[in-house]
């Protein structure tokens, strides 16, 4: 059965320091992200475009929205075979290139969670991640490859 959901959030570019866009230099790139019931978020453009380092840019996002992603999937599949996931971690990285005409593009994202489980089949739960990656909304919509090196630690009993 097929279902769809629609999301909303607002942006709001509050980067104008009294001159509008009227140069390259004379603008903020500061931007908050809002969804109706939740906390803002700072966002701005990365250091190296002109934006504020101490705000999230969205390639951070993406990166972000990709790793929850595969994680919250990985929860679910491992709950559905009998996997107990104690914890799980990921420090996972993306790279942008950029082209001399401004435009660029993300080529590849590497997820690198590490998992502990205190029951199941540490194999299986190691393979679990094929599944998440397959469930993944996110992972599906992207159009560059998606790299997991994933680790199983097993708890002590």
């Amino acid at each position: 059965m097929r279902s769809d959901h629609e999301y909303r959030i607002g942006v709001e570019w509050t980067g104008n320091r009294g001159s509008g866009t009227s140069g390259p230099r004379a603008f903020g790139r500061d931007t908050s992200i809002t969804a109706e019931g939740l906390p803002g978020i700072l966002a701005s453009a990365d250091r190296p475009f002109h934006g504020d380092a101490d705000r999230w840019n969205p390639e951070l996002l993406l990166l972000a929205s990709l790793a929850q992603c595969h994680l919250l999937s990985y929860l679910y599949v491992a709950t559905r075979e009998g996997v107990v996931v104690e914890s799980y971690r990921d420090e996972p990285t993306a790279t942008l290139e950029t082209s001399p005409d401004g435009s660029g593009r993300i080529t590849g994202a590497t997820l690198r969670p590490v998992v502990r489980i205190s029951a199941g089949d540490p194999d299986a739960a190691l393979a679990l991640h094929e599944a998440a990656g397959r469930l993944c909304f996110i992972a599906a919509s992207v159009a560059f490859p998606i790299a997991h090196e994933p680790v199983i630690e097993v708890a002590d009993s």
